[in-house]
């Protein structure tokens, strides 16, 4: 079932930040767990393309594809061979796709959620972190994907992984169900993926409601609602701790996006 909590107080956030267990096998402390931040707390988890094609998706995924990866080639010669890697960098670019971000780091969590496109409505709503356990999604996969990750002596899927197991859209969905979903960690096609220590869910087609799914199959699931008070000083504790668009989205134009925030007049 789905965990909420309200955070009213910056204090509040350290359970948030602090989640890495004691493994006692390492000596070390360690997690499992990934961040979805969400500048609205009342946003739904959707896809970008279930929200862009609606009940359509199915069958406009592949030309969406399709016609990406023909205009994208010239760049990314690699993008041919796998349906994954054009999932993922189309992702990046904003193409729509049935990927969900996720990150390793609560930090870049709080930093979506606490970025708003119009930072005049920063303090208009509440907004949220979504924290998930991949070793959770891990056990619900089908045993065939377990066996492959186990073979890698890993608990997460690469793309190198699928594009092995010769495993296609058809395919995935019908052995994903409406059921489970595979956390994939993505190569690093850009810095981009890497400065925002990147993982995606692949949202199998039958799985209509994200959230129904994650309140009826898992235990660890966190939703942290941010009350919308606190939103311009954890923004301003972000920028000190150096976690804002000039290093999550390297170059340019994450370069004029924090300078533009950061001499916003309130």
């Amino acid at each position: 079932m789905i965990k909420e909590v309200r955070i009213t107080k910056v204090e509040e956030l350290m359970p948030l930040l602090t989640e890495q267990e004691y493994r006692k096998d390492l000596g070390r402390n360690r997690s499992s767990f990934i961040y979805r931040g969400m500048s609205d707390a009342s946003f739904k988890m959707q896809t970008s393309l279930f929200r862009n094609c609606k009940e359509k998706q199915k069958y406009l995924e592949p030309a969406i594809l399709e016609n990406f990866t023909k205009y994208a080639l010239s760049e990314e010669p690699a993008l041919e061979n796998s349906v994954w890697k054009q999932m993922i960098l189309g992702q990046h670019y904003g193409l729509p796709t049935r990927l969900l971000d996720w990150s390793h780091s609560a930090l870049i969590g709080l930093h979506f959620a606490v970025t708003e496109p119009d930072i005049g409505d920063m303090e208009k709503h509440d907004c949220l972190v979504w924290r998930i356990d991949m070793a959770e999604m891990y056990r619900l996969l089908p045993e065939a994907y377990r066996d492959v990750v186990h073979s890698k002596r890993s608990t997460i899927f690469s793309v190198d992984m699928l594009d092995e197991m010769h495993c296609g859209l058809e395919k995935y969905d019908e052995d994903m169900g409406k059921d489970c979903m595979m956390i994939i960690e993505p190569p690093s096609l850009n810095t981009r993926i890497a400065n925002q220590y990147s993982f995606f869910s692949i949202i199998p087609m039958k799985m209509e409601d994200v959230e129904a799914f994650l309140d009826e199959r898992t235990d660890n699931t966190v939703k942290y609602i941010i009350d919308k008070s606190l939103r311009w000083r954890i923004r301003d504790m972000l920028d000190e701790l150096n976690v804002s668009e000039r290093i999550v989205y390297p170059g340019l134009g994450g370069l004029s996006k924090w300078i533009a925030r950061h001499y916003y007049v309130k």
